[in-house]
Parts: C-alpha cells; sequence; structure tokens
C-alpha cells in the first residue's frame, strides 16, 4: 500500500473513532446515522445497506440506525462494530429478538445471535463489506480467520431471520 493511501486510511480510521469515542457514537454520528438511516431505509442505497428498527428498552420507542449486512454463505448478518455493550444490541437482547428491517421496503425480521465459536468468517466477510467498522475492530480485513476467533467473542454477530414479507411503503 502506498504512502499516500495510509495517510488517507489512518486520517478515515481516526474520524471513525472520534465519531464513536467510548463506543457510543457522539452528536456528529447521531446526526449523520439519521441522514443515513432515511437513505438506507428509502432503497436508493445498495441492497446490503439497510435501516434497523428495534424497540428501546428504556424509551419503549422505536429506535432506528443504519446497518451494513454482512453476507457469509448467501445468509444476511449483522454485525455489532462496537461491541458487546451497543445500544442496539442490548435493545436487540431485550426485545428477544424482535426488530424491523428497511430497505425499500419495511419487513419483520427475527435477530438470532450467533454462537462466538461461529462468528470469525461471518466478521471477516463484515470488514469486507463495511469499511466503517474497520476501526472499531481491531483485525485486518485480510487476516487469517484464527486472528478473528481471538476476537469474536467481543463482537455480536445476529443472523436475520425473515419473519413476514416486504411490505413496500
Amino acid at each position: 500500500m502506498s504512502t499516500a493511501n495510509k495517510n488517507r486510511q489512518g486520517w478515515f480510521h481516526r474520524g471513525q473513532r472520534w465519531l464513536y469515542r467510548h463506543k457510543r457514537p457522539n452528536q456528529l454520528a447521531r446526526f449523520l446515522n439519521r441522514i443515513w438511516a432515511v437513505i438506507h431505509a428509502s432503497g436508493i442505497a445498495p441492497g446490503y445497506m439497510a435501516t434497523l428498527q428495534v424497540i428501546g428498552r428504556k424509551s419503549g420507542r422505536i429506535i432506528s440506525l443504519p446497518v451494513i449486512l454482512a453476507l457469509y454463505q448467501k445468509q444476511p448478518y449483522l454485525v455489532s462494530m462496537l461491541g458487546d455493550q451497543a445500544q442496539w444490541v442490548l435493545n436487540v437482547r431485550a426485545a428477544k429478538g424482535k426488530a424491523f428491517l428497511w430497505s425499500g421496503g419495511r419487513r419483520e425480521i427475527y435477530l438470532e445471535e450467533v454462537p462466538v465459536e461461529q462468528r470469525a468468517p461471518i466478521i471477516k466477510a463484515y470488514l469486507h463489506r463495511a469499511p466503517g467498522g474497520r476501526p472499531h475492530i481491531p483485525v485486518s480485513k485480510d487476516a487469517p480467520l484464527a486472528e478473528f476467533e481471538t476476537h469474536a467473542a467481543a463482537f455480536p454477530v445476529f443472523k436475520i431471520v425473515p419473519r413476514s414479507p416486504e411490505v413496500k411503503s
């Protein structure tokens, strides 16, 4: 990789980490996430970009956030780039996996948590698709699977199981 590419990548990674200091989005990140959630839900973004909606465990309100779907063995998954204590992960667990996914239409889904021993290849597939997640997961996207296995417990992965057909809105 050229020095110019490394410098660009370093700047991008520092910026991404700044947006999510302390594993929580700052005010700018929350604003940007709202914009991306609308774009992803509209269906104009690529199909692997969507908006996840889950009921907030404290507020009871619908929480929407943009997500990147990892595809592994033709099955879509969600990966938490911020780890086990990300608010959306806690909300999904409190909702017992019930959520909605928007991408041109809304569909009810069930998010089934993947056991730690099965997460490594899914996290690797996620990092290949989601450059924004790379600064938060301490493994290179091109690292051998064994490196992903050492960090898999820290990053929850959820299998997306459709509950209803997509409803166009």
